[in-house]
Parts: structure tokens; sequence; C-alpha cells
């Protein structure tokens, strides 16, 4: 994402990091542990392969993710969040919040329409997703996907 040069004001400047529209999704989906590429796809659905990457090469320059390249072949990349990206997570907390209250979307709606609830979703699996537990390991996925 290109940045425009700050008038000194930290609203604007934090909302240059984090204002775009899949920031803070990316952020929302791996406050529940390291993720791939291709499960970041999957959960941000219809984000395009290009724009994510984009978008994790910022957060990465910004210092909110950390990228683990753990080799193979295919490559085997994860994503998990650094010190400075928990930070963030009572700010998606506060977005939960305002939405529900706005009446913005509704986890019913979300559930019909994809078959899933979110991972921030207070429904799923009745669990609090942003506490950092360690994430269970899912099932290996040699698919290429070629970003």
């Amino acid at each position: 994402m290109r940045r425009r040069e700050g008038d000194g004001c930290p609203v604007a400047g934090a909302l240059q990091m984090i204002g775009d529209k899949w920031t803070m999704l990316v952020v929302r989906d791996l406050a529940s542990g390291p993720k791939r590429t291709t499960e970041l796809l999957t959960m941000l659905h219809p984000i395009s392969s290009r724009t994510l990457v984009g978008r994790l090469r910022d957060m990465e320059r910004d210092a909110f993710i950390e990228r683990r390249d753990l080799g193979g072949n295919p490559p085997h990349v994860e994503y998990t969040l650094t010190e400075r990206g928990l930070l963030l997570l009572p700010f998606i907390d506060a977005l939960k919040k305002l939405g529900e209250t706005l009446s913005c979307n509704e986890c019913e709606d979300r559930r019909e329409r994809r078959g899933e609830y979110c991972e921030a979703c207070p429904h799923r699996n009745g669990e609090h997703v942003h506490s950092q537990a360690p994430a269970r390991r899912r099932e290996r996925d040699d698919s290429i996907v070629l970003l």
C-alpha cells in the first residue's frame, strides 16, 4: 500500500497502517494462531492472492506480522502476529462490538452464506478466539498456490 506523507496526527498515522479494507481482517484471522497464505485466502474470500500478498508485505514491513519460512517443497510459509500486531487485538474487539451494536452483520447470516462463523465469532465452537493459545495444527495441505 502506498503511503502518503502524514500530517503528524497519530490518528492519521495509524489509519495509514491499518485503515485499508483487509489489514484488520488479516489481524482478526491471525489472532487464533499462525496461518498459511492459502488458509488466509480461504478465510478472507473474495480477496485476490495479489492483494493479500501485498497486504502481508505491508504488515510485515510495519512489524505487525512475522513471516516464517518453514522450508519444504512446495515452500511452507506461515504468518503470525508479532507483539506489535497483538496490540491491535483490543481494536479488533472494539470493532466487533461496534459492528454488533450497529447491527452491521449478523453471525447467523454469515453462517448461512459461508457455512461457518468467522474466527472472531463468539459462537464458534463456544470459545473466545482472541486468546493467544497455541493453535491446533491443521492437516497438511500440499496444494500449490502461485503468488
